[in-house]
């Protein structure tokens, strides 16, 4: 009886460890948004904005990034979706059903108004993307 009690408190304290480092897997890859291969967000700080032009052409990207304070390099793409929230509601809609990788900035700012945001998200949770609204102007 004692050996039951024994075994049943170890399986619950490993089920408790594995539970604990399968949470911490979470959010662990700094990402950004790259129109072009460069960065969008203005400073990589909690202060940092992203804003682009309604005439903005290019290739945008979510990737993981080497950040520096003198430069940020996109290296590896990820999976992201788009929103688009509007500016008069602030309802959020999105803007395909499909997943990507990259896709022409133009194709996404057609269904944009100035002062509209488009949202990304990305799909899997280990990649942190603090900024994810850009600013349509």
């Amino acid at each position: 009886m004692m050996t039951k009690n024994v075994n049943c408190l170890l399986i619950s304290v490993l089920m408790m460890i594995s539970m604990i480092s399968f949470g911490q897997k979470a959010f662990i890859d700094c990402s950004a948004a790259f129109l072009d291969n460069k960065i969008v967000v203005d400073e990589y700080t909690t202060k940092g904005k992203c804003v682009l032009p309604v005439t903005a052409i290019g290739k945008l990207t979510v990737c993981t990034a080497d950040l520096s304070p003198t430069e940020s390099k996109a290296k590896d793409k990820i999976s992201f979706r788009i929103a688009i929230r509007d500016k008069n509601t602030k309802t959020l809609v999105m803007f395909s059903d499909e997943v990507f990788s990259q896709i022409n900035i133009e194709d996404v700012l057609k269904k944009c108004s100035k002062g509209d945001q488009i949202v990304l998200l990305t799909i899997d949770s280990q990649y942190a993307l603090p900024h994810n609204e850009i600013q349509v102007l």
